[in-house]
């Protein structure tokens, strides 16, 4: 059976690397995004690529953007077998540097993003019988990095939320992935709030020394969905870390500790963390 496919942010970066991955698969691939000409251009890649490819404007802080879709693709393919929720953006800053205002604004997006499509798409999930969402978090969400506090609260908001919902919908026949990857390299940078002197141009570095891309992430994400894995979990290293973190807490927190403090002082902080 041919799988239709819904993701947000599709249009650029990772949301576009799993759109083709479904394409490859001659699977019916919808975008939404707040980029028509990227949209646009996209959904010909995905049509070229061996899929079916829809682009559709819709802007996640907007439940009624995810219901008309979710009608659409009704309408259109009578019914939707995954949902990503991947349309996010990026924060860095001091907790006392980092306006109330750029808080309210990636949690709309990161967080009550993911809500409204988890939301928005469960009834339908439910009266299919089947579903899977995909809630792109990130390991920002488990490791809590210094100076990146907003931007962690909003991915330990989507750990959450997948964590629960991965209880709450299994009965109903719907699967949650949770994916948490590090540093790869993709676009998030690009519309980054931060006061902090050079962060992105030091985030872009780190994402350019992966080895890891974004088509990689999307295999993972594939195969999580296939497998009917929770976990996506991609960098080898961080992952391990993840693992001192929750067996030795105390080595993960003197490590962290020792981080920080490098991490800062390249930041020009003048903490004494």
């Amino acid at each position: 059976m041919t799988q239709r496919v819904f993701i947000t942010g599709g249009a650029s970066g990772l949301g576009r690397a799993i759109a083709l991955r479904y394409a490859k698969e001659g699977a019916k691939v919808c975008i939404g995004d707040i980029n028509p000409e990227q949209g646009i251009a996209v959904e010909k890649e995905l049509n070229n690529a061996g899929g079916e490819g829809y682009f559709v404007e819709c802007d996640v802080r907007r439940l009624s953007d995810f219901e008309k879709v979710r009608d659409d693709l009704v309408e259109k393919w009578g019914g939707v077998d995954v949902v990503v929720n991947n349309a996010g953006v990026a924060s860095a800053g001091a907790i006392e540097d980092t306006t109330i205002g750029d808080w309210e604004w990636i949690l709309d997006i990161n967080v009550l993003g993911v809500v409204r499509g988890c939301k928005a798409f469960t009834p339908l999930f439910k009266e299919q019988g089947s579903g899977a969402f995909v809630n792109i978090a990130s390991m920002a969400g488990l490791m809590l990095a210094p100076l990146m506090n907003s931007y962690n609260v909003s991915k330990a908001g989507v750990i959450a939320l997948s964590e629960t919902l991965s209880q709450e919908l299994r009965d109903s026949g719907i699967h949650v992935s949770c994916v948490c990857p590090a540093f790869f390299q993709t676009n998030l940078t690009n519309g980054m709030r931060s006061d902090i002197p050079g962060i992105q141009q030091n985030v872009n570095k780190l994402m350019k020394r992966s080895s890891i891309t974004a088509e990689d992430v999307a295999d993972d994400i594939y195969r999580s969905v296939k497998g009917k894995d929770f976990w996506v979990l991609p960098h080898v290293k961080e992952r391990r870390m993840w693992m001192l973190k929750r067996h030795a807490p105390k080595a993960f927190d003197w490590l962290m500790h020792q981080e920080t403090k490098r991490w800062m002082g390249k930041m020009g902080s003048k903490s004494n963390a």
